[in-house]
């Protein structure tokens, strides 16, 4: 067919209209990359060796401290290994700063009390740290924390640091990642180290035993079933703090301080030498922070004065020594293959009721 008796429409030109539209049906032979930039592959995380992760730590790159402190909650045996070599080149940097541990009953008001003493801290020239122990979810093993959308104004300062960390669900995990976790934060240079726990129960006895002051927050007007906490929780806090202690209710905090004053006189104090403060603030108020701080501050000086600090820093080495040895144990123990064949054939006996658990106990 002759082309000149097409009818073309307007907009193709009738001289030569191969060059328009009607000419790209046959389809494009090859497809373009419209996303270079997104087509490229991204950039490899740089491999760290030891002598990075040391150098990073005590130059206080928080990028690194954090990659540090996940080399520690690995489980892998490569990244343990390089773990503690880590730790052994910072140690000499260590130990330095005051270790305060923080727990108290749900809805007291313990993030918000972290941030507002944080701040303040950070306002008197302090780089504070804020570790954040996490029993997590024993199904998953993940994180159950939002700690820095909780503290949204710390996290964002620059002398601050916060960082929630898993425990595995054990309390052996929260002591080892914990306690290492403690001395990466005073090698990178941090002058107060907090360490929050969640709930109240056996993680407050382990962090007891890695902190140097005990700090438990409670509220007033609540029941002892709502308060939920337990007579030895109790007796190893250094200060007992009731919080919430504003508008209609400083009456009422004031009168739960006064009943914790008359209860304490027939407890034991948790340190030596230190008689166990009861306090009332509002975190959210900000008012009694001050407060606080110089009573830690009078705690460290009267402590280390007597030897007690120090004496207490020693016996929590000979604790982690035991704790880890423990839990390598009970690692060896349940990743031995004789084991692992013995309990499957257990757990059919137990279930079927052939066999008594003391029984299967002193078989494995």
């Amino acid at each position: 067919m002759n082309k000149k008796s097409i009818k073309f429409p307007d907009w193709v030109n009738k001289d030569n209209p191969d060059v328009y539209a009607t000419n790209v049906m046959g389809g494009v032979t090859e497809q373009p990359n419209l996303n270079k930039d997104k087509s490229k592959k991204r950039k490899k995380k740089q491999e760290l060796n030891v002598d990075d992760l040391v150098k990073g730590i005590l130059d206080n790159n928080k990028m690194i401290l954090g990659r540090a402190i996940t080399l520690i909650e690995s489980s892998s045996e490569e990244h343990r290994k390089m773990a503690k070599l880590v730790l052994k080149n910072i140690l000499p940097n260590t130990g330095k700063a005051i270790r305060i541990g923080i727990s108290g009953v749900p809805g007291a008001g313990k993030s918000t009390l972290i941030e507002a003493f944080g701040l303040y801290l950070i306002k008197q020239g302090f780089k504070v740290a804020v570790l954040a122990v996490d029993p997590s979810s024993s199904r998953f093993g993940g994180s159950i924390l939002g700690d820095k959308t909780r503290m949204e104004n710390l996290s964002k300062e620059e002398n601050s640091f916060i960082r929630p960390s898993p425990s595995g669900g054990s309390l052996g995990g929260v002591t080892r990642k914990s306690r290492e976790s403690i001395l990466i934060c005073e090698a990178a240079g941090f002058d107060v180290i907090l360490v929050e726990t969640v709930g109240v129960g056996q993680n407050e006895i382990a962090v007891r035993a890695m902190v140097d002051f005990f700090l438990l927050l409670m509220i007033s007007g609540a029941g002892d079933e709502l308060q939920g906490i337990k007579k030895g929780v109790i007796e190893i806090a250094d200060a007992l703090i009731i919080n919430k202690a504003d508008g209609d209710n400083i009456t009422r905090a004031n009168l739960a301080a006064n009943e914790y004053r008359q209860a304490f006189k027939y407890l034991e104090n948790a340190t030596k030498g230190w008689n166990t403060q009861i306090k009332t603030c509002s975190a959210l108020k900000e008012t009694g922070i001050d407060e606080i701080w110089n009573m830690i501050s009078d705690f460290e000086k009267t402590t280390k004065n007597s030897g007690v600090f120090e004496e207490r820093r020693k016996d929590q080495q000979l604790s982690w020594v035991k704790a880890m040895t423990e839990n390598h144990i009970l690692d060896d123990f349940y990743k031995n293959p004789k084991i692992s064949k013995l309990l499957l054939s257990i757990e059919k006996e137990i279930k079927s009721g052939n066999l008594l658990p003391t029984e299967a106990s002193d078989m494995l």
